[in-house]
């Protein structure tokens, strides 16, 4: 039927939209996790920025290699789900590296603060002379509260996969997505602390920063003196408002979906939802230009490639 036609022909659009922001952001990624793996490999070690990096890269390419199969597999081919436990492990997979991507990111973030403001509070200090051994448990801290999201979401998962199966419908699709129902409570809340409190790190970060560049302008303008700490106040302030920026508007994105979709409005939810997956790729690569070594390495593979086309 003509419907039927037209709700064939929006899930195309969809997924085709998703496509492209999955698969370049899986690019982008997976050229931060080859440089990165390849200068641990030649160095045999990583300082705490890079491991950060590392660990943020690999998060974010299964979260977009995971999320598009889940998305694409929910609109083109719902019944594919009949079969015992698949929901429930891709959404729980998802979930894992949504929220580690999140968090990890919130970490980066707080480490460009400490490492670069000054301040002569002793607890300061004592974060900026311990902040390198602290890292990896930040980083496994990050990792275990991710673990721990995604089981609540397969559990969720599993429990609402008893009801009533509707595939016919693009309302199957929003409910195991966002998951709107009175079982899914801890997951709205949840969810909403993974997000708030990473973008309360952020803003905490942002502002300690541009309080510590602010208090070094004034005392370089004193002295008459331009110093390299001015350069890397301002250059660590555009990362971290670029941070800053991108988690708002992915937040934003978050509640509208959520609100949307206790509307049923399916084609609004949907295309916000699509939005999402622009995140990880466009911070991404926000990072590689903030990165001198990924900036350079990105540079010169640019111009080789732009090298042997004009030679053909």
């Amino acid at each position: 039927s003509l419907q039927q036609y037209n709700v064939t022909s929006y899930g195309a659009t969809v997924v085709a939209i998703i496509t492209l922001e999955a698969f370049a952001g899986m690019w982008i990624n997976a050229f931060i996790i080859c440089v990165l793996g390849v200068g641990w490999i030649k160095k045999k070690t990583l300082n705490s920025n890079e491991k950060i990096l590392l660990l943020l890269g690999c998060s974010r390419f299964w979260y977009l290699g995971i999320s598009w199969v889940y998305s694409f597999l929910l609109i083109m081919h719902p019944f594919c789900f009949c079969f015992p436990l698949l929901l429930e492990s891709l959404a729980g997979i998802q979930s894992f590296f949504d929220c580690s991507n999140i968090w990890v990111s919130a970490c980066l973030c707080g480490f460009y603060c400490i490492k670069i403001a000054n301040f002569r509070n002793r607890f300061f200090i004592y974060l900026k002379v311990k902040i390198d051994k602290m890292v990896p448990w930040l980083l496994l801290g990050s990792l275990l509260v991710a673990l721990f999201f995604s089981i609540l979401v397969y559990h969720i998962s599993n429990e609402t996969q008893c009801g009533n199966r509707n595939y016919s419908s693009q309302g199957y699709y929003l409910k195991h997505i966002i998951r709107v129902d009175e079982h899914v409570v801890p997951i709205f809340f949840f969810t909403g602390f993974v997000f708030s409190t990473s973008l309360t790190a952020v803003v905490f970060s942002a502002i300690f920063l541009l309080f510590s560049l602010w208090r070094h302008q004034r005392k370089m303008q004193k002295d008459s003196m331009k110093s390299l700490s001015m350069d890397a106040h301002i250059k660590a302030m555009k990362s971290i408002l670029s941070f800053l920026v991108m988690y708002s508007i992915n937040f934003i994105f978050f509640i509208l979906t959520l609100i949307y979709a206790r509307k049923r409005e399916n084609h609004v939810a949907f295309f916000i939802f699509a939005f999402l997956y622009a995140f990880p790729g466009v911070h991404s690569l926000i990072l590689i230009f903030s990165n001198s070594k990924l900036e350079k390495t990105l540079l010169r593979i640019l111009s080789y490639v732009k090298c042997k086309a004009c030679m053909r």
